[in-house]
């Protein structure tokens, strides 16, 4: 299957060089998978991506535009991706905001990833990477598109056994993972980094700090470093795509078989529910 999208629901459409998407990465974005035709957890994914256009200031396209864009991309039978990027528009040179300024929406329908099947049976490994990621209050949490950032520190491997890169903040902060959010498990406490300075706060990752409190343990979001990862009892990580994955190790560092994340992962396929 190749790769589709719409642009402002048309097929035919470019994307101007003059749109601050591409000149600025002045937008943001979000991607779910679509299965069996179906868009899962869709309020959830846009009222976030609603939350973040209203944090930048832009004009966030009616959901019934965009499930119209996906409906007209995908077949009932289809398990896709779905990248959704809402920018601010086209604008002249410079950082002033034009008024006013209409967002430029893409809907882009890719193949789901095919991940090894050993990821989801025995766990993954992480490397922990050397790049730090800057601190921003005013960004943190949002899905925007100025992601050098991530894009710098998966440069840094290229061995396909690791599944993902464990990310720290200039003060060596556990954030997260380059496409993944974390949790580790101390005991019956599940621990998430704050992502009030930076990072990027994923739909699954609130998904699960609001149920896992029925799976018995008690959810914990705050700062430690990575000496307190590693002393972890189990470590797992999570995104809209794959779900849940347990950490088997990192870098040096190996924990034993777990059940977290597949109780996890369990839990999340229960909670899926379509949406018309």
């Amino acid at each position: 299957m190749q790769t589709q999208y719409l642009i402002n629901g048309r097929r035919e459409a470019c994307l101007t060089p003059l749109d601050r998407g591409l000149a600025y990465g002045d937008g943001v974005f979000r991607t779910f998978p679509v299965r069996r035709g179906i868009v899962h957890c869709w309020e959830r994914h846009y009222q976030r991506l609603r939350d973040d256009c209203s944090a930048l200031n832009i004009v966030c396209p009616p959901s019934d535009d965009l499930l119209a864009d996906i409906g007209n991309l995908c077949d009932a039978a289809d398990d896709v991706a779905i990248k959704i990027i809402v920018t601010r528009g086209e604008g002249v040179r410079g950082y002033a905001v034009p008024a006013p300024a209409q967002p430029t929406r893409m809907v882009i329908k890719s193949p789901m990833p095919i991940y090894p099947e050993q990821h989801f049976a025995e766990g993954v490994r992480l490397q922990l990477c050397q790049l730090r990621l800057a601190m921003q209050p005013r960004l943190a949490g949002i899905k925007h598109l100025n992601r050098l950032e991530n894009v710098l520190a998966r440069m840094e491997w290229n061995d396909a056994q690791i599944a993902d890169g464990v990310l720290l903040d200039t003060e060596g902060h556990v954030i997260e993972c380059t496409m993944s959010n974390l949790f580790a498990r101390h005991g019956g406490v599940l621990v998430t980094p704050d992502l009030s300075r930076c990072g990027v706060a994923g739909v699954t990752r609130q998904r699960i700090i609001e149920f896992v409190p029925e799976l018995g343990y008690e959810i914990s979001i705050g700062d430690f470093n990575v000496e307190a990862l590693l002393s972890a009892d189990e470590v797992m990580i999570c995104n809209s795509l794959y779900g849940a994955w347990q950490v088997r190790s990192l870098n040096a560092t190996a924990w034993p078989a777990g059940e977290l994340a597949a109780r996890v992962r369990s839990r999340l396929e229960q909670e899926d529910a379509p949406v018309a």
